[in-house]
């Protein structure tokens, strides 16, 4: 998604204390960055952060990161994370500033991720980009460094093309899919289902969402 550049958005996520813009220094040690030792759930690509801030701030008994690593969105996300906690420090979520393509320098076993958020990601449709799908076997097996013994990935698109090619990269990356459906909303797989921004919009549109919950063997 092309979004503007946000000239408050720098100093304002400077000034944010549940922001990281060096998160590599952390590698192998979150746990500890928290004020409670809880499972770690992630999201990759977390947007303008209405996701993650609904989530985290709706179950405090989980520590959550969210990724992304555009600055303007960062910057709209943690406005975002503000108001779902009524502007209080949100102990149980980080903002941080990372590349999801070298994801494997902010994570390691250690970190033991119990979840991956992954929500309508760049589908990358031409062949030559293919690899940069965030459910690309060369970045599923990069997950596997830091997801913990049966940890889980939750995706969702509204691309028909990403959801069956990513059906093949998990298998073939050797993930058990042990959940999947072409219209989410009218066949629930999740616990609980929060509806993105690109969600809406894209129901709105009479585009059938797609999503799937994968396992680490």
């Amino acid at each position: 998604m092309r979004i503007r550049r946000k000239k408050w958005a720098k100093e304002e996520l400077e000034n944010a204390k549940f922001y990281i813009d060096k998160p590599e220094e952390f590698k192998g040690n979150w746990n500890s960055k928290f004020s409670k030792k809880q499972d770690l759930h992630i999201e990759l690509g977390c947007g303008k952060g209405s996701f993650i801030s609904n989530l985290a701030s709706s179950h405090r008994n989980i520590n959550y990161i969210a990724v992304d690593m555009i600055e303007a969105m960062l910057g709209l996300s943690k406005r975002n994370i503000e108001n779902s906690y009524n502007f209080e420090y949100p102990e149980n979520l980080f903002l941080i500033r990372a590349n999801v393509e070298q994801i494997f320098n902010i994570f390691d076993e250690n970190d033991e991720i119990k979840r991956i958020y992954i929500n309508f990601c760049n589908p990358w449709p031409k062949k030559k980009h293919n690899k940069k799908r965030l459910t690309h076997t060369r970045q599923l097996e990069n997950y596997k460094k830091f997801l913990s013994s049966n940890g889980e990935i939750y995706f969702k698109t509204d691309s028909d093309e990403l959801f069956e090619a990513s059906l093949e990269y998990f298998t073939e990356s050797g993930y058990e899919i042990i959940s999947k459906t072409y219209d989410l909303h009218n066949e629930a797989i999740f616990e609980e289902n929060i509806i993105t921004e690109h969600e809406k919009m894209f129901s709105e549109e009479g585009i059938k969402i797609k999503a799937l919950i994968a396992k680490l063997k």
